[in-house]
């Protein structure tokens, strides 16, 4: 297959936005662009909302609604309904982080739990996803990775835990919406792994309802897979695997270094680029057994899944298959494909702004940390607006 050049068409990929949309975007990835900018920004947001000063009305008309659907999942609607007119779903995001007590674990599950009834309702809605440490503390999770005796009390923690994985599973095998569970730093992630494939081997006898997260900057991640295709395969289930690249590299780096280990990130981008592409070519290849989420905001990732799914024949619309961008970001992967009939779904955040600032102040310094993908948003946005100049 010729090398496709449709994601270059800014028509498409801004449709849905107004002029004064696209200006907010074109200013705010300006902004992010300058990295002792977003530290500013970021020291002084946080400091405002600590003192109660009165900015949320601010951040809610600039960053929070150009990265986020809404403060609540009926508040999030109006944006699902107008993105699924251009062929694109949502997976509602519940971004708030740092949670670290019983009744707030609960109360995420309910929530989950919500948004697996609201997305059955919404066929804009297929698939939910939650975080594991959303559900349980990141002690835990941690101790349990490391194969550490649980007291008693811990013990009773982490079964609770697992309840609550169990009650969003079942309830979405019922509702037959599919969950995906993101992806944590690499001494909780071990735990998580095993929960996730527990999960599996319950839920994912039919077809895969249950996806696990592979982030490929970890060097081990096809190996990890190909184990995990083999303990699929003998045990009579199917797997699903959400691919991305990750997200917490500097601090895993960090961390390595700090404790004095070997470091489970891939030495280079052009490591982590290849093995991406091998575990998504792994799966491609393994489709009766292993669905699919592609996540990624890389472009040549993006055509190389469109030529394996060429050359293997998996048709556009086979639903083992799905790619997934952010909510704000890489519009011209996202739309453009949608355009060509592919199944694509936004991740879509949502919460409390002042809860869900957290989160946002991580995806500005992930965008400044890959300064390419900021560059090419704002030429993409600077093309866009020199268009509808022109008309």
């Amino acid at each position: 297959m010729a090398k496709v050049t449709f994601f270059e068409n800014t028509e498409v990929a801004f449709k849905l936005k107004s002029d004064s949309e696209l200006e907010r975007a074109y200013f705010l990835f300006k902004m992010i662009s300058n990295q002792p900018l977003v530290r500013i920004g970021t020291a002084a947001t946080n400091f405002a909302l600590k003192a109660h000063l009165p900015v949320e009305g601010l951040i809610r008309a600039t960053v929070f609604d150009h990265f986020c659907g809404g403060v609540n999942e009926d508040d999030c609607l109006s944006v699902i309904d107008k993105m699924y007119t251009a062929g694109v779903c949502s997976v509602l995001d519940y971004s708030v982080e740092g949670k670290a007590i019983e009744n707030q674990f609960d109360s995420a599950k309910e929530k989950i739990m919500k948004l697996v009834e609201f997305s059955d309702e919404k066929e804009a809605m297929p698939i939910v996803v939650f975080k594991p440490t959303g559900l349980g503390r990141i002690f835990l999770f941690q101790k349990k990775g490391e194969g550490k005796v649980f007291t008693q009390e811990e013990e009773q923690e982490w079964n609770r835990i697992v309840d609550r994985y169990h009650s969003i599973c079942k309830l979405a095998k019922a509702r037959d919406v599919e969950v995906l569970i993101d992806g944590e730093e690499s001494w909780m992630q071990d735990a998580a792994d095993q929960l996730a494939e527990d999960m599996m081997k319950i839920y994912n006898t039919d077809k895969p309802i249950v996806y696990n997260t592979l982030q490929t900057y970890r060097h081990d991640r096809l190996a990890f897979l190909k184990a995990s295709h083999a303990r699929a395969k003998s045990g009579g289930y199917t797997l699903g695997y959400k691919i991305v690249r990750g997200a917490y590299m500097e601090k895993e780096r960090e961390r390595a270094k700090d404790k004095g280990y070997a470091s489970p990130i891939c030495k280079d981008k052009i490591t982590t680029d290849k093995n991406f592409n091998d575990c998504l070519l792994y799966i491609l290849d393994n489709l009766e057994t292993i669905s699919i989420f592609i996540g990624t905001h890389n472009e040549e990732s993006s055509y190389l899944a469109l030529q394996l799914m060429e050359k293997l024949g998996i048709d556009k619309k086979d639903n083992r298959v799905w790619f997934g961008q952010l909510y704000g970001m890489s519009d011209h992967i996202s739309f453009n494909l949608a355009a060509q009939g592919y199944n694509v779904a936004k991740y879509l955040p949502f919460g409390p702004v002042k809860d869900v600032m957290p989160y946002l102040i991580r995806r500005a310094e992930e965008n400044t940390s890959v300064a390419g993908q900021t560059g090419r948003e704002l030429t993409l946005l600077k093309t866009e607006r020199k268009r509808r100049k022109q008309k």
